[in-house]
């Protein structure tokens, strides 16, 4: 079953860039680890202390096993709200049918 990890996170908007670049080292890790099918952390385009979060994982095993060795953000910024949610999918398919 694949494990989809999405949602938004608020920061201080003259810390987004920081907390973005400061999780660039997690990004780049998962992206090449066994399972990860997708992970972005960015800022959103509308709405200047808002980052996006998106995980796609093959299971929650693999998920799992990355945070076990996931490196820690290079920079401290508060998280002042977040909205992520994980969703377990049994189907996918092409966007349009």
């Amino acid at each position: 079953m694949t494990v989809i990890v999405a949602g938004k996170l608020y920061v201080d908007p003259m810390d987004r860039d920081r907390f973005v670049e400061g999780h660039r080292p997690i990004v780049e890790a998962a992206r090449s680890y066994p399972g990860c099918l997708d992970l972005s952390i960015s800022p959103d385009p509308i709405e200047s202390g808002r980052v996006n979060n998106f995980e796609c994982w093959e299971s929650q095993e693999a998920l799992d096993a990355f945070r076990a060795v996931a490196p820690r953000p290079s920079a401290s910024v508060e998280i002042r709200d977040a909205q992520v949610l994980k969703h377990d999918v049994s189907h996918t398919g092409p966007p349009f049918d």
